[in-house]
């Protein structure tokens, strides 16, 4: 069992046949790695009953004289791996699979239309095709006028991420705005004392967890070495107060803050096998934040 919360299992119904996931630009644009793509390239093989769908015709559109020059060199070598794996998962026979996971590329949604005359029920995406233009590493999707029907029950927007600079941090000393990431050496971000960057904003909206765990620990390697040189230097402030202090500060603003033991009495209480659909459920979710804080103040 899974602990998804049975409210949401309801909607699916039984599960999900074709998920369909749609790119405006072309498959060597895009932000997954190949550790993704393998997963899904193993559905059928790994006895889940679900297909890997790439359309060779899309990924040959994607291939323009820019496109080429991405692939070359030690930077293009990542891409260039993903490229000859979606190649492979193209030509790939997965027929008589009842469940699929396709990869739509230069596809680019403009509007979502109701199910007939359920008006509050999705039906369909409307998708115009694109093409590439640009430089190498600056393609942009353009519009063809090219229209397709992608039919839907449910549409789920991910518009992809981009670093934005705070204040004190929006120079091009500082933050380079194309990559939308703190220029930094390791995570230490240069003429700033004590300021390190970890995650997407040091480098970027890509990898997984795994990604983010190396990442951590080398910025971590560059905090703990300019600890040990002496470049590290403490600020002239007021004590904060620690965790009496954080405390004081939630209070001052009426803010309701949920201690560690209060979090453990949620998780016992998702946990209760009273609130499980079977023996095997992890736990059933309380996905009310009232419910969650009635639980978590509960004597």
């Amino acid at each position: 069992d899974t602990d998804t919360p049975s409210s949401v299992l309801e909607m699916l119904q039984g599960g999900v046949s074709h998920v369909s996931v749609v790119g405006r630009r072309g498959h060597v644009q895009g932000a997954f790695t190949i550790k993704e793509l393998r997963e899904l390239t193993k559905l059928k093989k790994e006895g889940h009953d679900a297909a890997f769908i790439v359309r060779k015709e899309e990924l040959e559109m994607g291939m323009t004289d820019s496109t080429f020059e991405e692939l070359k060199g030690a930077s293009g070598r990542p891409k260039a791996r993903i490229d000859k794996l979606l190649k492979e998962a193209a030509e790939m026979d997965d027929s008589g699979a009842s469940k699929a996971v396709e990869l739509r590329f230069l596809m680019n949604p403009t509007r979502i239309e109701a199910s007939g005359s359920e008006n509050d029920r999705v039906g369909r995406v409307i998708c115009e095709r694109t093409k590439l233009e640009g430089e190498a590493g600056h393609q942009r999707c353009v519009g063809t006028g090219e229209m397709e029907e992608i039919p839907a029950d449910l549409v789920l927007v991910s518009i992809g991420y981009r670093g934005m600079p705070l204040e004190s941090l929006d120079n091009d000393k500082l933050f380079d705005s194309r990559r939308g990431v703190v220029l930094n050496d390791h995570g230490k971000v240069p003429e700033i004392n004590n300021l390190f960057v970890t995650g997407w904003i040091k480098r970027g909206p890509t990898g997984i967890i795994g990604t983010n765990i190396t990442d951590a620990k080398d910025t971590v390697s560059s905090i703990m070495k300019c600890i040990e040189e002496g470049n590290i230097v403490p600020k002239a402030s007021p004590s904060v107060g620690g965790r009496d202090g954080l405390v004081k500060h939630f209070n001052s603003r009426g803010l309701d803050a949920v201690s560690w033991n209060q979090f453990l009495q949620i998780e016992r209480a998702e946990k209760d096998p009273t609130r499980l659909r079977t023996e095997m459920q992890p736990r059933e979710k309380i996905l009310a934040i009232e419910e969650m804080l009635a639980v978590a103040n509960k004597d």
